[in-house]
C-alpha cells in the first residue's frame, strides 16, 4: 500500500468513527429530533464536502479537525494503525507467506514378478478345536476313565500315573474314535449301514457303539476266527457272517457287498475324525493330573493313540514329554523315523496272538508326520518285558490287560526312562482284550521271566524216603510244588538211581536264589532247567 492510500484510509477512517461516537448538541425548544434512521452519523458512504465540521484547511490529514474523543487504545483492534491525539501513526504490514508444502514422490510401480510372494501356512490336520469337539460330542457316549496312582510309583522312583483306557466298555480306548467317527457321518451312511471285516479292537467298538446309534452294523469274518469272538459280536447287536478261510478272504467279501449294497466300508486308518477322537484321552489326562511331567503311550496298532495324545498333550503345555512305544519285534515308527518317510513293508513280524491288532497294519502319512513333530522320543519293548508288565497289573493294581495296554508300563520296568525318575508320569493303559487261556500262558511264562518259577531235575535214590525228604526241604524253603515227574532210569550205571524233575513258584526272585543255594549245597547232581 503506497502513502497516498495509506492517507486516505485514515482521513477516511477517523472521520466515520468521530460522526459516530461524537454527542450531539440538544435541540431547541419545540424541535423534534430527527429519526434514527435519518441521523448523519448512520449514513454510509462519503461525507458532504458542506459540512460545517468537515470545511475547513487541512495538512497532512491532521490540521483543521476536532480531536478524537475515543480512546486510542480501542483503535488498537483495527490493527492498521493507532490515533493517538489526534495523529495518525501509521504501520507496516508485512505479507509471509505460507510455507511451501512439498508432496512426496509418488511409489515407483513394480511388476508382479518382483514382488515376493509368501506362501501360506498350510492348514493343520489334526487341531486342538477338532480334538475339543470330539471331547463335546462323545461325552454322552463314552465314559471319563479313571486315572490313578500307581502302588510301583515308590518301587520305580517316580510318581506313576496309570490312565487305565482297558475299562471301556469294550475294552479299548478306540471306541473314543470310533464313537466320532460314527457320529461324523451324514444321515445317509448312517441309514445305510457300514460293515468291517477284521477281528480287532475296532471291529468290537464299532459293532458296539453303531448299535447304540442305531446304525447297521455287518461284521464278514473268516471261518478261523474263534466262537467266544464272534459271540461278543452278535451280543453287541451286530449281523456276525461268516465268509472265507482266511482275513484276505473275509475283507474282499466285505469291500464287495459294501459296493453292491452302498454301504460304508470301515477300517482303522488316520481319518481326522478317529484321530480327534483319540486325542480326547491327552485332554484328560492334563485336567485329571496337576503338574504333568511326562505321558507314555503305547503305539502298537495305535498310532492314532499316539499322534492324537501328543497333538493334545502340547497344545495345552509343550513342555510335557510325550514318549511313544512299540514292541521290539515290529519297531514300525522307529524305522520310519530314521528312513524320513511311513515304511509300508517291515521285514520283522510280530507275534501274531500277542499283538492282533498289529496284523496289516500301516504307518498313514499323516500320522507319521504328526508323531514326527509332537512326540518327543520313541521306545521299543521285548516281548518278555510286556508280558512281565502284564503281571505287575494283575498282582499290583488288580487289573488285567493285554500286551499292548502294558507296554507302556514295560518301558519303565525295563530302565528305558531313567530321566523321568523323581517326575510325575502318566503311563496309558490303551486295552484288555485277550482270550482267557492265551492270558493263563502269558501269566505263566512272565512268572518265569521274573525269577519266581524255577524248574531243575535232580537224582534220588530208589531207598524209601528219599523222595519224602526233597519234599521236605521244599516244604521247609516254603516254596509252591507245581509240578513232579519221577522217572527211573534204565541204563546200568544208573540202575539204583531216579531222575525227578520239579516246576516250583517262590515270592520273588530273593526267594529263589536262596532255594538254589540250599538244593545246590544238598544234591550236588542237581541241574536247573530253562522252562
Amino acid at each position: 500500500m503506497n502513502f497516498a492510500a495509506q492517507l486516505f484510509f485514515s482521513r477516511y477512517l477517523s472521520e466515520r468513527l468521530e460522526r459516530l461516537f461524537s454527542p450531539r448538541p440538544a435541540l431547541k425548544g419545540g424541535e423534534e429530533n430527527d429519526p434514527f434512521w435519518e441521523r448523519e452519523e448512520l449514513r454510509l458512504g462519503p461525507s458532504q464536502p458542506c459540512s460545517s465540521y468537515k470545511c475547513g484547511s487541512m495538512s497532512n490529514g491532521t490540521a483543521g479537525r476536532r480531536p478524537t474523543l475515543i480512546e486510542p487504545d480501542r483503535l488498537k483492534d483495527f490493527g492498521e494503525e493507532e490515533l493517538l491525539n489526534g495523529d495518525v501513526k501509521f504501520h507496516q504490514t508485512k505479507v509471509v507467506e505460507t510455507p511451501e508444502i512439498r508432496l512426496m514422490d509418488p511409489p515407483k510401480t513394480r511388476r508382479v514378478s518382483e514382488f515376493r510372494i509368501v506362501p501360506r501356512p498350510p492348514a493343520q490336520y489334526l487341531r486342538f478345536e477338532d480334538i475339543s469337539a470330539a471331547a463335546f460330542r462323545i461325552q454322552a457316549g463314552i465314559q471319563k476313565t479313571p486315572c490313578t496312582f500307581s502302588r510301583l510309583s515308590k518301587q520305580y522312583g517316580m510318581e506313576i500315573y496309570l490312565k487305565k483306557e482297558h475299562l471301556n466298555y469294550t475294552g479299548s480306548v478306540k471306541e473314543r474314535g470310533v464313537l466320532y467317527l460314527l457320529t461324523s457321518l451324514t444321515q445317509e451312511q448312517q441309514r445305510k449301514g457300514v460293515i468291517v471285516a477284521t477281528d480287532c479292537n475296532f471291529s468290537m467298538a464299532v459293532a458296539h457303539h453303531g448299535v447304540e446309534l442305531k446304525v447297521p452294523v455287518f461284521v464278514i469274518m473268516p471261518s478261523c476266527c474263534s466262537s467266544p469272538r464272534l459271540r461278543i459280536y452278535r451280543d453287541y447287536g451286530a449281523m456276525v457272517i461268516s465268509y472265507g478261510s482266511t482275513g484276505l478272504d473275509s475283507q474282499n467279501h466285505a469291500r464287495r457287498l459294501a459296493k453292491e449294497n452302498s454301504y460304508l466300508y470301515l477300517e482303522e486308518d488316520e481319518s481326522a475324525a478317529y484321530l480327534a477322537g483319540l486325542g480326547t484321552v491327552g485332554m484328560e489326562i492334563y485336567e485329571q493330573v496337576s503338574k504333568l511331567d511326562a505321558v507314555i503311550v503305547p503305539a502298537a496298532g495305535q498310532f492314532g493313540l499316539l499322534a492324537g495324545t501328543a497333538a493334545a498333550i502340547k497344545h495345552l503345555n509343550p513342555q510335557i514329554l510325550v514318549v511313544g512305544v512299540e514292541p521290539e519285534g515290529f519297531p514300525l515308527l522307529l524305522q520310519s523315523l530314521k528312513t524320513d518317510s511311513p515304511v509300508k513293508n517291515l521285514p520283522s513280524s510280530p507275534n501274531k496272538r500277542l499283538y492282533e491288532d498289529l496284523t496289516e497294519r500301516s504307518l498313514g502319512e499323516n500320522t507319521f508326520q504328526l508323531t514326527k513333530k509332537l512326540v518327543d522320543k520313541v521306545l521299543s519293548v521285548s516281548e518278555d518285558d510286556s508280558l512281565v508288565a502284564m503281571l505287575r497289573f494283575q498282582e499290583v493294581e488288580r487289573s488285567t490287560v493285554d500286551t499292548e495296554g502294558a507296554m507302556g508300563l514295560a518301558a519303565i520296568l525295563a530302565g528305558q526312562l531313567p530321566e523321568l525318575r523323581g517326575k510325575r508320569v502318566v503311563v496309558v493303559a490303551s486295552s484288555a482284550n485277550m482270550e482267557p487261556e492265551l492270558m493263563r500262558q502269558c501269566v505263566d511264562r512272565a512268572l518265569v521271566l521274573d525269577g519266581r518259577v524255577s524248574k531243575f531235575s535232580v537224582q534220588l535214590g530208589e531207598w524209601p524216603g528219599d523222595m519224602a525228604k526233597l519234599l521236605d526241604v521244599l516244604s521247609r524253603e516254603d516254596v509252591r510244588l507245581l509240578d513232579v515227574c519221577h522217572r527211573r532210569r534204565s541204563d546200568k550205571s544208573d540202575l539204583f538211581k531216579t531222575k525227578v524233575e520239579c516246576v516250583v513258584e517262590t515270592r520273588d526272585k530273593t526267594q529263589s536264589v536262596q532255594l538254589r543255594k540250599t538244593l545246590n549245597d544238598r544234591y550236588p547232581s542237581i541241574s536247573w532247567l530253562e522252562r
